[in-house]
Protein backbone atom coordinates (compact mmCIF):
# COMPACT_ATOMS: atom_id res chain seq x y z
CA UNK A 1 0.00 0.00 0.00
CA UNK A 2 1.33 3.91 -1.03
CA UNK A 3 1.53 6.19 0.92
CA UNK A 4 -1.47 9.11 0.88
CA UNK A 5 0.83 11.92 1.23
CA UNK A 6 3.85 13.07 0.92
CA UNK A 7 6.58 13.07 2.98
CA UNK A 8 5.91 16.94 3.29
CA UNK A 9 2.00 17.30 3.55
CA UNK A 10 2.48 14.49 6.03
CA UNK A 11 4.85 16.71 7.79
CA UNK A 12 2.60 19.51 7.37
CA UNK A 13 -0.50 16.72 9.05
CA UNK A 14 1.41 16.15 12.05
CA UNK A 15 2.73 19.48 12.32
CA UNK A 16 -1.26 20.52 13.25
CA UNK A 17 -1.79 18.01 15.73
CA UNK A 18 -2.07 19.76 19.10
CA UNK A 19 0.02 19.07 22.11
CA UNK A 20 -1.72 20.97 24.47
CA UNK A 21 -5.01 22.41 25.41
CA UNK A 22 -6.52 19.50 23.47
CA UNK A 23 -10.45 18.61 24.39
CA UNK A 24 -9.91 15.08 26.46
CA UNK A 25 -6.95 17.54 28.56
CA UNK A 26 -9.55 20.44 29.12
CA UNK A 27 -12.09 17.37 30.10
CA UNK A 28 -9.83 16.83 33.01
CA UNK A 29 -9.03 20.17 33.62
CA UNK A 30 -13.01 20.84 33.78
CA UNK A 31 -13.33 18.02 36.65
CA UNK A 32 -10.57 19.38 38.39
CA UNK A 33 -11.50 22.78 38.85
CA UNK A 34 -14.95 21.24 39.69
CA UNK A 35 -13.56 19.71 42.86
CA UNK A 36 -11.88 23.20 44.04
CA UNK A 37 -8.81 21.79 42.59
CA UNK A 38 -6.04 24.26 41.66
CA UNK A 39 -3.45 23.36 39.37
CA UNK A 40 -0.40 24.11 36.76
CA UNK A 41 -0.20 23.33 33.20
CA UNK A 42 3.00 21.81 31.56
CA UNK A 43 5.58 22.39 34.01
CA UNK A 44 8.96 22.52 31.77
CA UNK A 45 10.96 22.31 35.25
CA UNK A 46 9.64 18.11 35.28
CA UNK A 47 10.54 15.32 33.35
CA UNK A 48 8.03 14.66 30.95
CA UNK A 49 6.36 17.79 30.81
CA UNK A 50 3.26 16.53 32.73
CA UNK A 51 -0.19 18.15 31.53
CA UNK A 52 -1.37 19.08 34.81
CA UNK A 53 0.60 19.23 37.76
CA UNK A 54 -0.92 19.38 41.47
CA UNK A 55 2.46 21.05 43.25
CA UNK A 56 1.55 20.98 46.99
CA UNK A 57 0.23 17.38 46.46
CA UNK A 58 3.26 16.58 43.84
CA UNK A 59 0.88 14.74 41.92
CA UNK A 60 1.51 14.87 38.15
CA UNK A 61 -1.09 14.43 35.51
CA UNK A 62 -0.81 13.06 32.31
CA UNK A 63 -3.58 13.02 29.98
CA UNK A 64 -3.06 10.24 26.84
CA UNK A 65 -5.05 9.98 23.50
CA UNK A 66 -5.10 6.00 23.47
CA UNK A 67 -4.13 6.23 19.79
CA UNK A 68 -0.93 8.05 19.92
CA UNK A 69 0.49 6.36 23.26
CA UNK A 70 -0.56 2.99 22.49
CA UNK A 71 -3.11 2.23 24.86
CA UNK A 72 -4.39 -1.36 25.28
CA UNK A 73 -7.99 -0.41 24.25
CA UNK A 74 -9.81 -0.56 20.45
CA UNK A 75 -9.08 2.78 19.78
CA UNK A 76 -5.23 2.56 21.05
CA UNK A 77 -4.46 -0.97 19.93
CA UNK A 78 -5.41 -0.02 15.89
CA UNK A 79 -2.40 0.50 13.69
CA UNK A 80 -2.94 2.30 10.50
CA UNK A 81 -2.56 -0.29 7.36
CA UNK A 82 -0.67 3.16 5.32
CA UNK A 83 2.91 3.53 6.17
CA UNK A 84 2.37 0.62 9.02
CA UNK A 85 6.26 0.53 10.02
CA UNK A 86 6.50 4.41 10.45
CA UNK A 87 3.38 4.42 13.27
CA UNK A 88 4.40 1.50 15.25
CA UNK A 89 7.90 2.71 15.82
CA UNK A 90 6.19 6.26 17.01
CA UNK A 91 3.97 4.73 18.99
CA UNK A 92 6.88 2.59 20.50
CA UNK A 93 9.04 5.38 20.81
CA UNK A 94 5.95 7.91 22.80
CA UNK A 95 5.50 4.91 25.30
CA UNK A 96 8.98 4.62 25.90
CA UNK A 97 9.26 8.35 26.68
CA UNK A 98 6.26 8.21 28.63
CA UNK A 99 8.08 5.29 30.83
CA UNK A 100 11.46 6.95 31.21
CA UNK A 101 9.11 10.27 32.12
CA UNK A 102 7.65 8.24 34.72
CA UNK A 103 10.78 7.10 36.13
CA UNK A 104 11.93 10.15 36.66
CA UNK A 105 8.99 11.89 38.43
CA UNK A 106 9.09 8.50 40.78
CA UNK A 107 12.90 8.81 41.74
CA UNK A 108 11.77 12.48 42.49
CA UNK A 109 9.32 11.39 45.15
CA UNK A 110 6.52 12.44 42.04
CA UNK A 111 3.04 10.58 42.15
CA UNK A 112 2.46 9.66 38.65
CA UNK A 113 -1.02 9.49 37.10
CA UNK A 114 -2.34 9.00 33.25
CA UNK A 115 -5.73 9.52 32.31
CA UNK A 116 -6.21 7.88 29.11
CA UNK A 117 -9.11 9.15 26.10
CA UNK A 118 -11.18 6.41 26.72
CA UNK A 119 -11.25 7.40 30.74
CA UNK A 120 -13.14 10.25 29.47
CA UNK A 121 -16.55 8.58 28.14
CA UNK A 122 -17.54 8.50 31.73
CA UNK A 123 -17.44 11.67 33.84
CA UNK A 124 -18.91 10.48 36.77
CA UNK A 125 -15.86 7.68 37.04
CA UNK A 126 -13.41 10.30 36.20
CA UNK A 127 -14.33 13.07 39.17
CA UNK A 128 -14.42 9.73 41.27
CA UNK A 129 -10.90 9.02 40.32
CA UNK A 130 -9.98 12.45 40.63
CA UNK A 131 -11.69 12.91 43.91
CA UNK A 132 -9.55 9.21 44.99
CA UNK A 133 -6.50 10.84 43.73
CA UNK A 134 -7.02 14.12 46.00
CA UNK A 135 -7.90 12.12 48.99
CA UNK A 136 -4.74 10.21 49.04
Amino acid sequence: MTDVYTAEKRSAVMARVKGRGTKPELMVRKALSALGVRYRLNRKDLPGSPDIVLGPRKLAIFVHGCFWHGHDCARGSRVPKANRDYWVGKVARNTARDRAAATALGAMGWRVETIWECDLKDAAALSDRLAGLLAS
